[in-house]
């Protein structure tokens, strides 16, 4: 999560300011507004005249405009007249810039005094205080997507993709589906790894986090798989929207908090 300071330039706190934690997902979209503790989960559709569209499909933020009007339905109302509001967003960790880039347009609309981002899985970790000095595998399955990454000293040192989630569990696809597919990156990791980063961190257990963790057709699968303990996250459909927010505090109280992300 990098900022850009002057360190040059005085820049007040932002201890007073609104702030609020965003996780945009492809099925949900889920925000907090500190200081409370109330978590707004909402579906992510915005109403477009004589329908509603899906602005976010597999990860990928497809309708800007749609994004902006969602947030603005959800949050503008909340916000203080005059204010000017502290936003961290969660990404998916292969969305890229594009993605980051299209999700800041879309919060613009909020009137934001600056705007963060952070992966999701470095979320995840925060909401758990994962000890981040050891190699952590956070593995998400989403309603679209399923994502999984490694975390080395708290930064992405790998990651992997793919288009496949629970919603497709609603049709012919069975949920060893996505077990396989889970199998499959892990293991390419594995491979491609040259060091013992991704093997400690299967040894170690991989968080498991989205709604699928709360499937045990999948989550009992995939230990035996793959050999190794498998922590599911607390409340894991909202895990990062939670530490999003924990990590905007430690934000919030610094003096440079003014800075935009890059």
């Amino acid at each position: 999560m990098n900022t850009a300071v002057d360190p040059h330039r005085s820049r007040p706190s932002c201890r007073q300011c609104t702030a609020i934690a965003i996780d945009l997902g492809s099925a949900r979209t889920r925000a907090r507004i500190s200081p409370r503790r109330t978590i707004l989960d909402v579906p992510t559709v915005a109403s477009a005249g004589h329908g509603a569209t899906r602005p976010v499909q597999r990860g990928t933020i497809v309708d800007v405009p749609a994004t902006a009007r969602l947030l603005d339905r959800l949050l503008g109302h909340r916000l203080p007249r005059f204010g000017r509001p502290l936003l961290i967003l969660t990404t998916p960790v292969l969305g890229g810039v594009a993605y980051r880039a299209q999700a800041r347009t879309a919060v613009e609309v909020l009137r934001p005094r600056s705007v963060l981002t952070v992966p999701t899985a470095r979320a995840v970790a925060a909401a758990v205080d994962a000890d981040l000095a050891r190699p952590l595998l956070v593995v998400d399955l989403g309603a679209h997507l399923t994502e999984i990454t490694l975390l080395a000293d708290g930064a992405v040192t790998d990651a992997r993709s793919t288009a496949l989630g629970t919603i497709d569990l609603d049709g012919p696809t069975p949920p060893v589906r996505i077990t396989d597919a889970v199998i499959a990156m892990i293991t390419a990791m594995l491979d491609q790894d040259h060091t013992s980063q991704t093997l400690d961190a299967l040894r170690r257990g991989p968080l498991l986090v989205g709604g699928g963790a709360l499937r045990p057709d999948i989550t009992y699968a995939l230990p035996g798989r793959l050999d190794a303990p498998i922590k599911p996250v607390p409340a894991p459909h909202t895990a990062a929207v939670r530490g999003a927010a924990k990590l905007l505090h430690t934000v919030r109280h610094h003096p440079s908090t003014t800075a935009h992300q890059r």
